[in-house]
């Protein structure tokens, strides 16, 4: 049990969210230079995997940083609701732990 606390420690968890947003932010620009180049593409479904798994802020910021995936709705209204359900999510978490 102490060794879950300790992997669940707030530095842990906000390195977690640290790389888990910049993987995001880099699979949004290296799928727009592959799209450039009409090469092999990564898949959409595991970029809403990233998004889902924490990287909304770096899929997100990596679409319109690289202008990728803007004319999509699936994209444009997609990657910001599932981070909004997780903001909530997290904050309905914090409430009931008190």
């Amino acid at each position: 049990m102490n060794n879950l606390i300790e992997l669940l420690s707030i530095r842990n968890i906000i390195i977690y969210f640290l790389v888990i947003n910049l993987i995001g932010f880099l699979a949004m620009f290296i799928d727009k230079k592959k799209a450039e180049k009409g090469a092999w593409r990564i898949p959409e479904n595991t970029l809403f995997t990233i998004t889902v798994l924490g990287g909304g802020i770096g899929t997100i910021s990596g679409m319109y940083i690289f202008r990728h995936k803007t004319k999509k709705p699936k994209f444009t209204i997609g990657l910001p609701a599932i981070l909004i359900c997780e903001i909530i999510l997290i904050i309905y978490l914090i409430i009931i732990s008190k």
